[in-house]
């Protein structure tokens, strides 16, 4: 199949029911990396992700026998904003199945969007456990389902970010894009190829959902037995079946960023550009800094794929890009037994703009004479050697928790 021929269609389709979201200059970014860099913001799309051009696109191409029987999804969230809201838009029956992780505030606008149309169903850890009860449900009730990534209509719909895109800036030479399931870079690389073939595509993914990364080692899609789900736009745990072919063939890598990483850039866009974005929005952004010789003198599209960020998540988003730049450890220390010994600490230990954050004493008998768990906050990265440095020159006997993974999830 041909999916150029249809990506004009889809964008006919689609006129008058999504927003036709900004392409934005960003000159720090542009400053920052020699490059010229653009945002394309499908934060600001009507469901705040791009997620409803596929699922508007597939659902109102049913048939009318189809629309009567309703229709069923799987999402971690922006896929059902999407389908809920073309439910509504076309009045259609809808269930959704959602991940029992999935944040409060995308059930919410799910529910939302569907205005009455959809009926809710939270089941499983992952995306792919609840597809496994949603595909059960569709095929038990003879209903149609609408895949998140991979069926060649949501792929289409997806892509009509990059006619966009073209139309805005034809002069583009790379465009960055997040992938999950692989529907947006599909779509959209594919379609930006047929037009101009000189066009580089770079993917991007979670360092703990590296299904395409995978996949492409294999040849083929592999399903991932452990991932990640921080990043719970992205985080999925095999490829579309239909995605993987399209992109393989136009990929020219795929870059994997650490989630604290991404953390750092969620922070930065909001600190710096007041723009909110989630962890699947940040991913394009935050691949910046991995891919500086490819993008130095070019002009760089940034896909900023959604913003649905619940703000409970800010106290972990922070937490883990201050884990991640290294301005966040934690240590167990056993204060030695003499007078003073907790002001030395404080006084000495403690570099002038370093932060205590966390102290607590790990025994519940003995509280004053045995270990503690103490968080400090570093002003800058360079300064935990000299931190170390003095807490062996006082004689305090400590334990990093960072570096030991077991411990550190165990205790923090």
């Amino acid at each position: 199949m041909d999916l150029t021929l249809n990506y004009k269609t889809a964008t006919t389709r689609l006129s008058g029911v999504i927003n036709r979201t900004p392409l934005v200059y960003h000159p720090r970014l542009s400053e920052k990396y020699a490059c010229h860099v653009y945002l394309k913001r499908e934060d600001l799309q009507l469901v705040r992700s791009y997620k409803l051009r596929g699922a508007y696109n597939m659902v109102s191409s049913l048939s009318d026998d189809q629309l009567k029987r309703g229709v069923v999804c799987a999402s971690a969230g922006n896929h059902a904003q999407g389908f809920a809201y073309s439910c509504n838009k076309l009045s259609v029956k809808g269930v959704v199945f959602m991940p029992e992780i999935t944040p409060k505030q995308k059930v919410t606008q799910t529910t939302m969007f569907g205005n009455g149309q959809i009926e809710i169903v939270l089941v499983g850890d992952t995306f792919d456990d609840c597809l496994k009860e949603a595909l059960a449900y569709t095929a038990a009730n003879n209903m149609t389902f609408i895949p998140p990534f991979d069926d060649y209509r949501v792929i289409e719909g997806q892509g009509t970010v990059g006619v966009e895109i073209l139309e805005d800036q034809p002069d583009i030479d790379i465009v960055v894009i997040p992938i999950g399931g692989g529907g947006l870079a599909a779509g959209v690389g594919n379609y930006l190829k047929s037009e101009n073939p000189a066009i580089k595509i770079l993917g991007v993914e979670p360092a703990g959902a590296p299904s395409m990364t995978e996949a492409l080692k294999a040849e083929q899609p592999v399903t991932l037995s452990e991932i990640n789900r921080f990043v719970d736009g992205a985080a999925v745990k095999r490829i579309g079946e239909l995605t993987f072919p399209l992109c393989k063939e136009i990929l020219e890598k795929v870059i994997l960023v650490p989630e604290g990483k991404v953390c750092t850039n969620i922070l930065k866009l909001y600190n710096e550009d007041a723009i909110v974005v989630e962890p699947a929005g940040a991913l394009s952004v935050a691949a910046l800094d991995f891919c500086k010789e490819d993008i130095k003198g070019k002009t760089v599209v940034c896909i900023i794929s959604g913003g649905n960020n619940d703000i409970d998540r800010m106290a972990e988003i922070k937490e883990l890009s201050l884990l991640y730049e290294g301005l966040k450890h934690y240590f167990i220390v056993r204060f030695p037994q003499r007078p003073g010994a907790l002001k030395l600490f404080v006084n000495e230990v403690l570099g002038p703009h370093d932060d205590i954050t966390r102290f607590e004493f790990i025994k519940k008998t003995e509280r004053e004479r045995g270990p503690a768990l103490v968080g400090i906050e570093l002003h800058k990265a360079e300064d935990y050697d000299a931190l170390l440095s003095r807490m062996r020159q006082h004689r305090f006997d400590f334990k990093e928790v960072n570096t030991d993974q077991t411990l550190f999830e165990y205790l923090i």
